[in-house]
Formats: structure tokens, sequence, C-alpha cells
């Protein structure tokens, strides 16, 4: 059992990204906030989009339910990190566990690690094979540099792959041409203490440009459930680099990578086997990591283009429940064609290979402890014009093996009917699968110890099965007149396979030490169900200074188990932890003399599972444009109340800390 005391940063880490390039000419990083603000509605239903159909579509045509972040939300959000950004997205889940842990996911099975999301950053897959889901503490790219946030609500298996169940987020950051010039940042408050964002883009010679960024992050503990030190506290230090060059007129190579190092802290449950007890213990894990991704396009025709994109990702997760090393590289190759008048097709393969080290502890262990396996995949997806601009229907599937269970089959039908430029319908029904995890064949872990002694241990199924959903749903998305569009979206799942808890006989370990008596809850696949709700969103600009955008979701799941499973707990469980109603309102208002207002507010119904009450978050921002490129923000966010608790599963691997009411300064200055 590895428990590390905390151990401060040293002020020199933080001195160092508040280093000040030299002067450089000045050069527009992003469009200024008066274009954006004076942008018609029109204009923002037309951004181009490619995570649908990984091709660029404008927004308003795209047979999905698919929300974007543009680049202006972000700096209206006043969030610091990409999970309070996604907080704006109906039908998404967003739940702080703690100071550095989330649990994210789209239309329910909400969790610690949501195994039914697959989030990306420019193409690089960040779902981890040992637990599902995704890591979101070392997700921390630089605000500044993203583009727009791409999250699609419904299941993106036959583009993206397994584990696009109920959504996709992707992370699409900006060139280097967008980038050039110097940007500063840093700032610091109550919770967010100190944190800075240094950045140079310059060109390396013509048609080739670069950026180099480093980003440091020192964050505050929040308080536990009794309201003491929660011991949560977290620092982040990155850097990393983006590349852009054309080779020819038909020739494009674009690079990039990043390293990252840090820790964080947690409290966590220990079971001690002699004498028997369970008790909290802090830890503090050492985060490291980082990886490189290329990608090249070329044109080959007027009709047809390839992409060939290859990323290796690396990182270190020492910690004090688990050890977790991680190696992954991926190839992928895609052809775009475009087949007469009427057909665009895009098809692709992809290869995949991955490799862990982990170490048991006295609590958890993988068996076997070290593990490496390989993905292989083909997709095709046909866009058919039925009518010209107006009705198209797009087909495809993807065929895809996993690590445990063989190749699996994700087609889908999708039909888009735009009868004119400022309406579309859309319709889509398809099918999606979420693999096995390296956590759902090999865990063993003790979920308490009982005098005797005796535990209570989850242990993985080497039979598990990957889970299926077909998703049926329909959209609308419109601009009925010239100050207001709206998006709505209902869907229909049906579920077969999901995990289920089955206690299983009781037997006796004498290896152990002290020998014990072990009672196993055995992983399964005997639930299934329905999952039904609505989205919508609004953007409403009341006057060309001030646009509210309101949004909410509905969420019913009708889960069952089947008649041999002797789980009890589950259905009630995952029920009663996903919220059946959430809203939001978002402001925006454009004062005078540089100054603009934001006020962002977020309801989230009670988790009854949880013991989790209902909450309302209040985030607002008051932002001075000081020169044409300095900027300053002052920031409240949690403003309703001291503190409230946002989740508390039984089986997440942290305990729960209470977000809190909190304050910062940041300056921004573009040279």
């Amino acid at each position: 059992m590895k428990i590390r005391r905390w151990v401060s940063w040293p002020t020199g880490s933080a001195l160092l990204l508040l280093w000040l390039f030299s002067a450089a000419p000045l050069r527009s990083q992003q469009r200024t906030r008066n274009d954006l603000a004076q942008a018609s509605l029109e204009d923002l239903l037309n951004i181009e989009v490619t995570s649908a159909s990984k091709k660029e579509q404008k927004l308003s045509q795209v047979a999905a339910a698919i929300f974007v972040i543009t680049q202006e939300d972000i700096r209206r959000s006043g969030a610091l990190t990409i999970p309070d950004l996604l907080r704006m997205v109906p039908g998404l889940d967003v739940a702080q566990i703690n100071a550095n842990t989330w649990a994210i996911s789209a239309r329910g099975f909400n969790l610690q690690f949501a195994n039914k999301l697959l989030v990306l950053i420019d193409g690089r897959a960040l779902y981890t094979p040992l637990f599902g889901g995704v890591y979101w503490d070392t997700l921390d790219v630089p605000l500044e540099d993203i583009e727009r946030i791409e999250v699609i609500r419904g299941p993106g298996g036959t583009v993206w792959g397994a584990n696009a169940v109920n959504g996709v987020i992707n992370v699409i950051t900006k060139s280097a041409a967008d980038t050039q010039g110097g940007l500063v940042t840093g700032g610091g408050g109550a919770q967010a203490q100190g944190f800075g964002t240094v950045q140079y883009g310059g060109k390396i010679k013509e048609g080739s440009r670069y950026r180099i960024f480093a980003k440091y992050n020192n964050n505050n503990h929040f308080p536990d459930l009794n309201g003491q030190d929660g011991n949560d506290s977290w620092h982040l230090l990155r850097g990393g680099f983006r590349v852009d060059t054309n080779l020819s007129t038909k020739d494009s190579l674009m690079t990039q990578g990043d390293i990252y190092t840090g820790n964080e802290g947690a409290i966590f449950v220990h079971s001690i086997l002699s004498p028997p007890d369970n008790i909290n213990v802090q830890g503090l894990a050492i985060l490291s990591g980082g990886n490189v991704l290329g990608r090249w396009s070329h044109i080959l025709s007027s009709r047809r283009d390839i992409t060939v994109q290859f990323y290796f990702d690396k990182y270190n997760r020492d910690a004090p429940q688990l050890d977790d090393f991680r190696d992954t590289f991926d190839f992928d190759f895609q052809n775009h064609i475009i087949l007469g008048a009427r057909q665009d097709l895009i098809w692709g393969l992809g290869y995949r290979h991955t490799a862990d080290e982990t170490t048991a502890t006295i609590d958890r262990a993988f068996l076997p402890a070290n593990f490496a396996g390989q993905l292989f995949n083909v997709f095709i997806q046909d866009q058919i014009t039925l009518e010209s601009d107006r009705v198209a229907l797009y087909l495809g599937s993807k065929f895809e093996n996993d690590y445990f269970t063989g190749f699996d089959l994700e087609p889908s039908a999708r039909l888009a009917w735009t009868p004119s430029n400022r309406r579309t319908f859309w319709a889509a029904i398809s099918r999606a699968n979420r693999t096995p995890t390296r956590r759902d064949v090999g865990l063993d872990a003790a979920l308490a110890v009982l005098p005797g002694p005796a535990k209570i241990a989850l242990l993985g199924n080497p039979n598990m099965k990957s889970e299926h959903v077909i998703a049926y749903e329909v959209g609308y998305r419109a601009q009925p007149a010239d100050r207001v569009s709206l998006d709505v979206a209902a869907f229909f799942n049906t579920y077969h396979g999901l995990e289920s808890l089955e206690p299983s006989p009781s037997f006796f370990d004498s290896a152990s030490v002290p020998p014990l008596l072990v009672f196993p809850i055995v992983l399964g696949n005997k639930m299934y169900g329905t999952t039904q709700g609505v989205e919508a969103s609004v953007n409403w600009k009341l006057t060309h200074r001030w646009t509210l955008s309101p949004g909410y979701s509905f969420l019913k799941m009708n889960l069952h188990t089947e008649a041999t499973s002797l789980d009890s707990t589950s259905v009630a469980d995952t029920q009663g932890s996903n919220p059946n109603h959430q809203a939001q309102l978002r402001s925006h208002m454009e004062l005078s003399r540089g100054f603009s207002w934001d006020a962002n507010a977020y309801f989230v119904e009670r988790l009854p599972a949880q013991f989790v009450p209902s909450y309302t978050r209040l985030d607002t921002q008051l932002s001075w444009r000081l020169a044409e490129r300095i900027e300053l923000n002052v920031v409240g966010q949690n403003l309703l109340r001291g503190h409230h608790e946002e989740f508390n599963d039984q089986l997440q691997s942290v305990n729960s800390s209470l977000a809190k009411r909190s304050a910062y300064a940041k300056l921004t200055w573009q040279f």
C-alpha cells in the first residue's frame, strides 16, 4: 500500500509560465469579439463541423444531435477546464466528484469512468481500456487554442467505432496559422490559485507555421462531505507544439504533440485485513505523459482525397490505489470519394496497439497484471443525395474487433430533409457497442472487509460480452426568425447486455495473509432496458448587444434484470444516479467602453440513489477590453451556495468532495 504525503510544487514552476517572449509584430489570433457579437444566427448555423461524418458539413444539415461550443462560447463561459465548458451542452451530465475528478456522460449511465462516451482531441482517442471512460484531469489543452468542441449526443459508432454508444466529444484545436504571434495569460483566485499560459506562433518558411506553448495550473482543495480538507489539490504543468505545413498545392501535413507532469491528491477507502477495518486515507498520484500526432492529407483530384493519421500516446499514473502505465500506437487511413452528382462516399481502416503495466495493492489488482492488445477496424459511409440541397440519406457501418470479444458490427441509417435554408428535419436509427475493459474481465478489488476476517470483493468476468444499443432519433433544427434559432432532438434507446453485479457463492482464500472468507460479486451482462428523452437548445438575440441561450433536457430510464440475475441493486442505482431534468440559461451582454457581462446558470435535478440533492450553479464573468490586445476577466463560480455535492457513487475510486464557491481574475495579452 503506497500512501504519499502532499508535496507542494516549487514557486519556480509557476514563474516559468510567466516568462514573456520578446516583442513581435502584432498578429490576429482569433476573430475579434465584435465580429462574433455581430454575426448573424444564420452564420452560426452554417458552421462547418466534421464529427458526424468525418468530413465537413454545415451544422444546419447534420443528421445527428450535435452541439458546437465555439471559441466565443469558451471565452464567455468563464470556465478554466473542459469539463466545466461541457456543462452548457443539453443532454450532457457533468458532475464534479472532487477537485480533480469528474463523471461525464450523455443520455444516462454516468459514472466516474463513464464507459459509453468517446472523447477525442484532434482525432486522438482518450478512452482508457483499463477502466473505460476518460481521465479528465489530464485533458488540459490551452482553451485559447481550441477552435471548437463538437458534441454529438447519440451513437457515433459508424465512423468512430466502439464505445461511442451515447455520444462523442471531439475537441478540435486551431491550426498554427490561426495562432501567430504571442499569447500570455495569467491569473489566480480562491480555487484556481494560480494559472497561466505562455505561447508563441511563427513562420518556419513559406507555407509552414508553428506554435509552442507552456501551461500551468495550481488548484486548491475542496472540502470533504464533513466540511474538512478533502486533500484533493491538483497541479499540472504542460508544454506542447503544433506545426502545419503545405507541402504542395495538393499535400498538407500537420504534426503536434505535448508532454505533461503533475500530481493530485484524493481521499479513498483503504481496507485493512488485520485487524479488519475500512479507513479513509490520503494519497497522492503522480501524473506524467505525452503524445505526438501526425496527419497527412493528399488531394488526388477534385473528387477524391486521402488522409493518413498516426499517433503515439504514453502516460504514467503512479497512484496509491493503482499504478497504470500505458503505451498506445494508432494508425488510421481514410479515403473520400465523390461518385457522380448524388453519392459522396467515405471509407477507411485503422489499427491500434496498446500495452499496459499495473501494480497490485492490497485493495486492487488486475489479472493479468500486464496486458497487450490490438484492434482492427474498417468503416464505410455513403451520403446519397435524393434531392439536390434538400434530401440526403446516410448509410454506413463500422466493422471492428475488440480486445476480448472479437468483431462487431455498428451500422446506421440517417436521413436529413432541408425544405429551406432555415429548417432541417432529420431522423436516424443506429447500433453501437460498448466493449469490455480490463476492469470488466480481470478486476480483483476489495469493496469492504468484515470481522472474521472476511471481505466483499468485486471480481471481473473473463466471459464478459459487449453491451449493445439500438437508438432511434429524430430532430429539428431551424431559424424561425432572424433573431432566434432552435435545435430539438428526441430519442428512444434499447439496451442489451448491460453490466450487472452478480453475487456468487462465498469461498475461503487460504493464500491471503491472514486467510479470509471472500464474498464475491462478479460482473455480468444481465441488465437490459430502455431510455428515452428530449433535448432542446435556443439562441435568442434580444438585441444586437444581448443574447440569451436557454437549454433543457429530459431523461427517463427503464431498466430491468434478467430472470437469472441475482443483482438487486444495479437497476435502482443506475436509474437513480442520473438526473431526469437538467436546464441551462446563458446570457451574454455587450456593454459600453469595452465591457461585457456573462451569466450562466445550470440546474441539475437530484440523484436519489446517491442522496445528492438538486442544485443550481451560477457562474458570472465581467470582461474588460483594456486595449485591442489586452483583456481582464473577473469571474465568480458556484455563487449561489458556499458548497454543494454533485456526485457520490459507491463504486468510484475516490471519495467525493463538495464543489465550493470561488472567484478568480485573469489577464490575457496577445502580441
